[in-house]
């Protein structure tokens, strides 16, 4: 009787094993390939990049050869992966459809002179990233340059980025939304922000709505599809609160008093309340500011000049400081000779939020009767238009 049981069980435990088998055995898999010159005894990492972050799939130390060969699951929805040796990175993107890719790079230039071949999206993501690589090494160049003050310098990068922008999206996004490309081009980054953020503009909401559209149509059960539209439907309620109160302003004109501006009421190094309306009777430029950041230096130059230009002629500086720490914030103000003041509550300041700032650094100008007449991307030339208002 035992020994009947034990067969029994053998042959359960041996039917599993044989199920699991041929499973594994016809389970679609995709392969990446390729050899990567110049790497000897470096970990070649091919990670998959999941909503959560880039997780390890499998990893090999490489040879004098430089071969290796990686495989995964076919995914039922488009899925991406990365080949990293350190910070050099190679994008891969997997269809739900077999498919072999094939990869030459050497490792000194693998981010940048790499050959793929085998998938259609992973050619069109390194054109991509190579767009991306160009747009990064133009802004450095104008951040870099001497001869470019600091209005001009954000006035240019802003109009290369948009320029890339529409780019982007007539030539990628918009052209095949359903294809991983377009999902790629979305999150795009310079540095730790997003190149498209729905968070701040209509368009780029229009850019998410368009993929999420598209992938609910072609892989309905995606995540990266739900993902998009979360994203989608987060930015449309962060633009609404913004035009809400941009909306409450606009009609409660009580708020403006008779002076023709917002008030603001803060204090200053020397624990002074100083309100905006008090300098009434001069030409007033208005400073959003924050001192901790690699530009502002050159702007405060760019003030200073100002101020000793016209100061004597009725002109002053109202600068709200937006610095995380106000010990710092003391000790850049302390040799200023125009009105400084600090807000606690930083980026989230509600005078920010007023006064609608889309970056920091931004101005306005306030001619004497408490009118605001302009802000920094409506002024070409600063001076004449300073000039004017005296």
């Amino acid at each position: 009787m035992i020994h009947t049981l034990f067969t029994r069980l053998l042959r359960i435990v041996l039917a599993a094993i044989a199920v699991l088998t041929v499973a594994s055995c016809t389970e679609r898999k995709f392969r990446v390939e390729g050899t990567i010159t110049q790497a000897k005894d470096s970990i070649l990492y091919f990670e998959n990049m999941s909503l959560n972050g880039p997780v390890v799939v499998d990893s090999a130390k490489l040879d004098e050869k430089g071969d290796f060969s990686f495989s995964d699951v076919v995914p039922t929805a488009p899925e991406f992966y990365r080949l990293r040796i350190a910070g050099q990175i190679i994008h891969i993107a997997v269809n739900d459809t077999l498919e072999h890719i094939r990869i030459k790079a050497s490792y000194p230039t693998m981010t940048t002179e790499y050959t793929i071949e085998g998938s259609y999206d992973c050619a069109k993501i390194k054109e991509l990233a190579l767009m991306q690589q160009q747009l990064q090494r133009r802004l450095l160049a104008i951040d870099r340059n001497p001869a470019l003050g600091v209005e001009a310098t954000a006035d240019s990068m802003s109009r290369i980025i948009e320029a890339y922008k529409d780019d982007v999206k007539r030539r990628y996004i918009f052209k095949e939304p359903m294809r991983p490309y377009a999902y790629f081009a979305l999150f795009q980054a310079l540095g730790d922000r997003l190149i498209f953020n729905p968070r701040e503009s209509k368009d780029d909401i229009k850019a998410f709505a368009a993929v999420a559209t598209s992938w609910d149509t072609y892989y309905p059960e995606a995540e990266r599809g739900k993902n998009l539209h979360n994203i989608a439907i987060e930015g449309m309620k962060d633009l609404r609160i913004v035009q809400n109160r941009q909306a409450v302003q606009q009609v409660d004109m009580n708020k403006m008093g008779v002076s023709g501006i917002i008030d603001i009421a803060l204090y200053d190094n020397k624990g002074h309340l100083r309100h905006l309306t008090d300098c009434k009777g001069k030409v007033v430029l208005l400073d959003f500011h924050i001192f901790a950041t690699k530009a502002s230096t050159d702007r405060i130059m760019m003030l200073r000049d100002l101020y000793n230009k016209y100061h004597v002629r009725g002109f002053e500086i109202y600068q709200v400081s937006l610095d995380p720490n106000e010990h710092f914030w003391k000790t850049q103000v302390a040799a200023l000779p125009w009105i400084s003041v600090h807000d606690d509550n930083g980026l989230s300041s509600q005078y920010a939020a007023t006064y609608n700032l889309q970056r920091v650094p931004t101005y306005f100008l306030i001619d004497r009767n408490n009118v605001l007449q302009k802000r920094d991307v409506q002024i070409k030339d600063l001076h004449a238009a300073i000039e004017s208002m005296l």
